[in-house]
């Protein structure tokens, strides 16, 4: 579904967004290797299944990239921030996955997808008045950003905007022009686009900034816009960032909800863990799950990110645990 710069799984650093997650490649090379790190005890071997549900991260391996719109701050008048913050303010998660699955799955145009959704949930009623003119909403090269951008279209137009959606493409092409004003509104996500600023004023080895924690992540992210003439609203409960599944029919099987309890329930020669093939070296993949969650697979299948080879591991039993993306539609049935 995705085809944007992401917040790595791995090291952080700026790619086009034709790559899924920084520093990872896209689909790779198949096949199934055995972990550096050694597994012991029996694990819970795959259970295949239709529907796909995404463990907890509870202790917060993940940083957190919610939805969040990105201005230009000559055009971030009190009026329009506030018509933008309506649309964060209606917008978690499963509704972001149900937005995506309307586009994805059931074939919807991102404009019929938002209307529905704005008509469905109240996105308009108070929107106050701004003093108009014209605002272009640039969106990136994937489905979730358009529809974003058609939801903010919709609420800038009921504040008296003459409002046109744009999609330029990735990042390394919205942001510049978003910092010139040759578009005024981006949707962004807030990890992503924090450790995309700060690399690009301070190198690709620059220390990450992006937290689990949304409140520092956002500080960080306004912090790094005020240097650039960019301004941010209100982020969105939604978040679309790497996340772990498995089956409905695994969790109910080996009674497993957070990655706590996979971890202290699977850990062990059984476990087949799915994701890209710079998995087991990303910190925000399977040496992370090594690190914070002491998760220890039997072995990895080198597949690719969050995507439907991943995803079809899954649903036929060839895998236990695999890497995927919080709003996928595939979740929505889950």
């Amino acid at each position: 579904m995705h085809a944007r710069s992401r917040l790595a799984v791995g090291a952080l650093g700026v790619l086009t967004a034709a790559t899924f997650l920084t520093g990872c490649g896209g689909a790779g090379s198949s096949g199934t290797d055995a972990p550096q790190q050694g597994a012991s005890g029996a694990g819970c071997a795959p259970v295949a299944g239709d529907k796909l549900k995404v463990l907890t991260d509870d202790k917060k391996l993940q940083n957190t990239d919610n939805v969040i719109p990105a201005l230009n701050a000559k055009a971030a008048t009190p009026q329009l921030v506030a018509a933008l913050d309506k649309v964060s303010a209606k917008l978690d998660t499963p509704k972001l996955i149900e937005l995506n699955r309307a586009v994805d799955v059931d074939r919807k145009t991102p404009q019929v997808a938002a209307k529905e959704f704005a008509d469905a949930n109240g996105l308009t009623d108070g929107v106050e008045k701004g003093p108009g003119g014209q605002v272009t909403v640039g969106a990136g090269n994937f489905s979730e950003s358009q529809t974003i951008a058609e939801l903010y279209k919709i609420a800038l137009t009921a504040a008296g905007y003459q409002v046109k959606v744009q999609t330029i493409g990735n990042r390394e092409l919205y942001e510049p022009a978003l910092e010139k004003g040759q578009v005024q509104v981006v949707p962004e996500y807030a990890a992503t686009m924090a450790e995309f600023l700060n690399t690009k004023a301070n190198g690709k080895n620059a220390q990450p900034v992006s937290s689990p924690e949304l409140d520092k992540t956002v500080s960080a992210l306004k912090a790094a816009g005020d240097k650039v003439g960019i301004s941010f609203g209100q982020p969105a409960q939604a978040q679309d960032q790497n996340a772990f599944a498995v089956t409905t029919a695994f969790a109910d099987k080996y009674q497993v909800a957070t990655l706590s309890d996979l971890a202290a329930k699977c850990s062990g020669t059984a476990t087949v863990l799915a994701g890209p093939p710079e998995c087991p070296q990303r910190p925000k993949c399977q040496a992370g799950l090594v690190e914070v969650y002491d998760f220890k697979a039997g072995s990895f299948s080198s597949l690719d990110a969050g995507g439907p080879q991943t995803k079809n591991a899954l649903k036929t039993g060839a895998a236990s645990v695999g890497l995927v993306f919080s709003s996928d539609a595939a979740l929505a049935a889950s």
